[in-house]
């Protein structure tokens, strides 16, 4: 026979005590397998074998981990990862199999957003993911209805560039959500809208804007902002111009690009002829002080003496040098 619900307590609810109540609704650490731990999907920061990572395994190998990573449960019986992946492959790296953890359940939006503040402040990251972190935690801060009620009406709904490069009004929860992630990191939302700029660069220019391309070649935070608003197939033509020359494009010379491509100008010959061309600051340099040739010099030389003398010497030497050659 079905028991009758009367919304009464429960006999254990009666003859237990408020702090137990509270002890079985508190989180706790617990130590779970690693293997059972997802990464969170669209992860954006690198989790790499760097000096950075070095110190946290061996720090891990001394002291053991000291702050439990924060996981939140999935359907299937596994976790996804919230903060703590580097800490997570650090206990890989040592052959651990299990970790310590505290399971919460998160939405979505909320999840995102613990992510990003969880890795934002660290020291070194790559101005991609940056872009990328702050990308989605806007995302999820619109999500969430986030309102920002002491921002004046009369400041909203100004224009910017959509990735199409057309211009349109935002709307107000998108205004509204860029002027509390501003204030909450400490930078303006230009800036934070240019570290997004960022995400549709393709990966070998994010690389490069990174500094961790395999060729060693590093595109200046300003240019790259230009260069994302090329199209895809543009910015493979750059990647690969790039490489084929070993220079990078000026700021000037990505703004360039960035105008031709706005009016469907730009094209694989012009940019190739841009790049094979010499910057000023990348024609070398022959430079030391006077004090280390004075000594070969009389006294009562002036520069320009000795500079005419040095080209003189030069040209005698290159012809002597000719002759030799001839023989």
């Amino acid at each position: 026979m079905p028991k009758l619900d009367l919304g009464l307590p429960s006999y254990d609810s009666l003859f237990s005590t408020e702090e137990e109540r509270q002890e079985a609704n508190s989180e706790k650490v617990m130590t779970i397998p690693i293997d059972k731990i997802t990464d969170f999907k669209e992860h954006p920061f690198h989790v790499t074998m760097d000096e950075d990572m070095a110190k946290l395994i061996d720090s891990i190998k001394e002291n053991d981990m000291l702050m439990p990573a924060l996981v939140r449960p999935k359907k299937d019986g596994t976790y996804e990862m919230i903060s703590g992946h580097r800490r997570k492959f650090a206990l890989s790296q040592l052959g651990r199999k299990e970790m310590n953890v505290i399971i919460r359940d998160l939405d979505d939006d909320q999840a995102t957003i613990l992510m990003v503040d969880s890795n934002i402040q660290r020291e070194n990251i790559y101005p991609s993911e940056r872009g990328y972190a702050y990308k989605m935690r806007l995302e999820a801060m619109k999500h969430q209805g986030k309102r920002i009620e002491e921002i004046p009406d009369d400041e909203l709904g100004i224009e910017y560039k959509t990735t199409s490069g057309q211009v349109g009004p935002k709307s107000d929860e998108e205004n509204r959500s860029d002027y509390a992630l501003a204030e909450q990191v400490g930078i303006s939302r230009k800036q934070i809208q240019r570290f997004i700029r960022l995400t549709y660069l393709i990966e070998p220019l994010q690389e490069m804007v990174d500094g961790r391309h395999e060729n060693e070649i590093k595109i200046a935070f300003n240019p790259a902002v230009e260069l994302s608003y090329l199209t895809e197939s543009e910015q493979y033509d750059l990647a690969n111009a790039i490489v084929e020359n070993q220079r990078t494009p000026s700021l000037a010379q990505c703004q360039e690009f960035k105008r031709l491509s706005h009016d469907g100008e730009l094209t694989t010959e012009f940019i190739e002829d841009t790049l094979s061309e010499e910057k000023p600051n990348q024609r070398e340099k022959l430079s030391f002080q006077m004090k280390e040739i004075d000594k070969y010099f009389p006294k009562d030389f002036t520069p320009g003496k000795k500079k005419d003398l040095m080209i003189h010497l030069l040209e005698n030497w290159a012809k002597k040098r000719s002759r030799e050659q001839e023989r």
